[in-house]
């Protein structure tokens, strides 16, 4: 459902292994701003705005050093704290100053990305997310030092990368609040429990699917309207009607919320024309034909040609 993932930031060790830098250490940092733990390595300069796609200019030695460095500590909100999340676009360079081929630039994949501070993300760029805010901007130097102590030796020199990270924010809450409303679909029935808890969306039924898109409003939100290029932060379950078959839940992979862009084709037509205009914090049902969902080809084994979707999707935040 949403758009091919940039979770670099929990994949750096791969990285490594394919001739980039990797993993999470303590560490100094360089760059052009702000303050620095002791012991800083050389100068990597940093030009261009905040929330915009940076350009790196490399001194020539390689830094085999883990470090990071808060170039712009942000404003808005809080930092991201250990096991939460965190909104973040992100710019990956190898030391010769050409973008990472395996991650390359969130600006150039149409918006940011949401990452948990888990133990898979490198542990020096989580004390750069710990001192940065929404707004700001930290670099950080990954090397080979961040493997961990067994595969340091076979770790090829000169490999270290580079990230740019600028913070968007931090989300508030995981599922839509408020008074909650019958959809009127009839054949589809929505349960709300309330609070953060999922609710229920029951799909089978002998009724006649609707032949055109449908959405409806289960809990209006009070945020502004998604606008068309976003990218929104949902919590959604997917059923088939007539079937009660669910094919994809965010609430089933354990209710962490998922982020793509919206209404510039990187998801199904039925969510880039249901979604667009939705106020942020509404949960909406919507019932989509098969020509605005994956079409006659349907999806893997479970979604057929002629299915019609429901999902029921919670729009939690959008950027």
């Amino acid at each position: 459902m949403r758009r091919r993932s940039l979770a670099v930031l929990a994949s750096v060790p791969l990285l490594f292994a394919a001739a980039c830098g990797s993993g999470g250490g303590a560490g100094t940092a360089s760059g052009t701003a702000s303050s620095s733990p002791a012991g800083a390595v050389p100068a990597l300069k940093v030009t261009g705005a905040a929330n915009a796609k940076p350009t790196v200019a490399f001194p020539a030695k390689v830094v085999e050093t883990s470090s990071y460095q808060v170039i712009t500590p942000g404003t808005v909100g809080a930092a991201a704290k250990e096991g939460g999340s965190v909104v973040a676009n992100f710019t990956v360079y190898t030391w010769d100053g050409k973008e990472n081929k395996l991650a390359g630039s969130t600006y150039d994949e149409g918006g940011p990305q949401l990452i948990t501070m888990n133990e898979q993300v490198p542990a020096i760029l989580r004390k750069g997310f710990a001192e940065t805010k929404g707004g700001g901007r930290f670099l950080s130097v990954v090397g080979k030092d961040a493997l961990p102590a067994e595969q340091q030796a076979q770790a090829p020199a000169g490999q270290s990368q580079v990230f740019v990270v600028d913070v968007v924010g931090v989300p508030e809450g995981k599922a839509a609040q408020g008074t909650a409303a019958d959809p009127g679909v009839k054949g589809v029935k929505v349960e709300n429990p309330g609070g953060d808890a999922a609710p229920k969306l029951t799909t089978k039924t002998k009724e006649k699917a609707p032949k055109e898109l449908v959405v409806k409003t289960v809990i209006k939100g009070t945020g502004p309207e998604v606008k068309s290029g976003q990218s929104i932060l949902v919590q959604y379950a997917g059923k088939i009607w007539g079937s009660d078959l669910e094919f994809d839940s965010s609430w089933a992979r354990g209710a962490e919320p998922i982020m793509f862009q919206i209404g510039t084709g990187k998801v199904i037509k039925g969510w880039d024309q249901g979604l667009v205009g939705v106020p942020v914090g509404s949960r909406v049902l919507l019932s989509i034909p098969p020509d605005l969902g994956y079409g006659k080809q349907g999806s893997g084994d479970k979604i057929k040609g002629t299915d019609t979707l429901v999902f029921l999707v919670d729009v939690v935040a959008a950027y």
